[in-house]
């Protein structure tokens, strides 16, 4: 009867942690990258993050986002219980790395240069020959590398990258073809030059993640996919490669 009790006791104080647990909010990281995601002020914004807000808002779990330097963000996703940061490229490098929610954009990476420019490249091993500029811990950095690219510039983030591009000291940079057409409709000076990659953008949750609550986000972005919300979203920020 004793060893009962013991059992019926230990059982019940538990049931604290375990709300505990269930009732923890999701960290989610990402970086400055407009419009895909930004601080409006203090919210953060953007054709993603408003992805993530709606799926955490619809399956109705608490959520933080941290709008951090790319390098951080991600490390944090990879460290930090409970955390996932977006939008993570899904290669074969990062398919282990994380636990995926996929996909809040399928999206074909393109090298752009400054318009009058007199760098020309018609493939990849073209582009070999100049500088090309990235930003720490972005996938693009471990495709240029993995392409062997001699002379790779590695910025801070998107912003000082693409700085440096239109004052001409990098020759070449990466870029989503979505923003990149976004970038043109608003006349920034930049012109594609050649197709660098191709990969679904997602959200890269930490290996410990709770397999419940990602099957829920899943189910929740799928249904956002197929009522058309998220090309409702990509409207909304002029993402759309036709304009």
């Amino acid at each position: 009867m004793r060893k009962l009790v013991l059992i019926l006791s230990a059982a019940l104080l538990s049931l604290p942690l375990l709300s505990k647990a269930q009732a923890e909010p999701v960290h989610f990281t990402t970086e400055e990258y407009p419009p895909f995601n930004y601080r409006d002020g203090k919210q953060p914004v953007g054709a993603l993050t408003d992805q993530v807000v709606k799926v955490m808002n619809d399956i109705g779990v608490d959520y933080t986002i941290d709008v951090l330097p790319w390098a951080r963000a991600y490390s944090q996703a990879q460290s930090d219980p409970m955390t996932c940061v977006f939008a993570t490229a899904h290669n074969e490098e990062r398919d282990k790395l994380f636990k995926w929610v996929q996909p809040l954009l399928i999206d074909r990476n393109v090298l752009v240069k400054h318009t009058g420019s007199q760098v020309a490249a018609a493939t990849i091993d073209d582009a070999k020959r100049y500088i090309v500029g990235t930003w720490r811990d972005d996938y693009t950095e471990t495709i240029l590398r993995r392409n062997s690219f001699p002379r790779i510039d590695v910025g801070t983030d998107f912003r000082a990258t693409l700085k440096k591009l239109m004052s001409d000291r990098i020759d070449l940079m990466p870029i989503s073809e979505f923003y990149f057409a976004k970038l043109k409709s608003q006349g920034t000076p930049l012109e594609k030059v050649t197709i660098l990659s191709q990969q679904p953008m997602g959200i890269a949750c930490q290996k410990n993640f709770p397999n419940d609550l990602l099957s829920r986000m899943q189910a929740a972005l799928d249904a956002l996919i197929a009522n058309g919300t998220q090309q409702q979203i990509f409207d909304k920020y002029g993402l759309r490669l036709d304009d």
